[in-house]
């Protein structure tokens, strides 16, 4: 039976049928700020666990029908001790009546009980209600992350830098971060492990992860500079587009301009029209 919160009802996620959390999502992002999101239903666990979403942790308000009207879906950053929203939407019935303040007054609770430092989350900065609604609830505002695309290149392709190893590329990473590198959890070693398809190629002081996209382009999975002067990424941005010059290559937003978001504008790249905030909230 579900617990009665302040508000909604309340239910872990696992609970509920994933053909009706599929569907409820569906409904949420169909007028979402980047676009109309449809993700069929055969993706959805793939899509999941591409987010890092533990669905125990997860929680959904249940309509008197017993449908889902909302949800947060959470995914856990143990090393920095933070739970991430993944994703949160409501069906466009239910907004604007407490599903939403409801989840988040729960995540923040359950988390703090964990034993959790913070949470944290990335929201599109051209969604301003969004926007409102975390910083209401304690979310600050820590670094704005970026999309960037490149057209295709004239010319035949030029040589490759070596490959580095799988397992060493991720040690590189994980290294990195143990070290107090904080990164998004799309661009971290542990959601590199869990994906395939990829090619990592390391310079000084930099890592770029990359492999096939959609619509034919080239995707970089991660790029990651030490060095203010990002003069490592900017060679292996150049590198890439050189090997590669019949694609366009292209990064979701989710780069800081610290840590290569510099670079990739110096080697001819052009930030994307949307772009994210990552925000923070700290817990007692």
């Amino acid at each position: 039976m579900p617990s009665r919160h302040p508000g909604p009802y309340l239910v872990p996620a696992d609970t509920v049928q994933p053909a009706a959390l599929h569907a409820a999502f569906t409904a949420a992002f169909a007028d979402y700020v980047a676009g109309p999101f449809k993700l069929a239903a055969s993706h959805w666990p793939s899509f999941l666990a591409r987010q890092g979403v533990a669905l125990s942790l997860s929680r959904v308000t249940l309509g008197a029908d017993g449908q889902p009207r909302a949800f947060a879906l959470v995914a856990e950053r143990p090393r920095r001790r933070r739970w991430r929203l993944a994703t949160m939407g409501a069906v466009p019935a239910a907004r604007g009546q407490g599903d939403a303040p409801a989840l988040l007054h729960d995540l923040a609770a359950r988390a703090s009980a964990a034993g959790q430092r913070g949470l944290e989350l990335e929201v599109f900065a051209q969604n301003p209600r969004a926007v409102r609604l975390y910083e209401r609830l304690g979310f600050v505002h820590v670094t704005d992350l970026h999309g960037h695309d490149a057209p295709p290149l004239d010319g035949p392709p030029a040589a490759a830098p070596p490959a580095m190893g799988r397992a060493e590329a991720l040690a590189w990473l994980d290294a990195a971060e143990g070290k107090g590198l904080d990164l998004p959890l799309q661009l971290s070693a542990r959601m590199l492990a869990a994906a395939a398809g990829w090619s990592a190629w390391q310079r000084g002081h930099a890592l770029l992860v990359h492999g096939d996209g959609p619509d034919g382009r080239r995707l970089i999975r991660c790029l990651v500079d030490n060095s203010p002067e990002q003069t490592d990424a900017e060679a292996l941005a150049r590198m890439l587009r050189a090997a590669h010059p019949a694609q366009a290559v292209s990064i979701p937003p989710l780069l800081p301009d610290a840590l290569g978001g510099q670079a990739l504008q110096r080697a001819g790249f052009m930030r994307q029209p949307l772009h994210q905030w990552w925000m923070h909230c700290p817990l007692p």
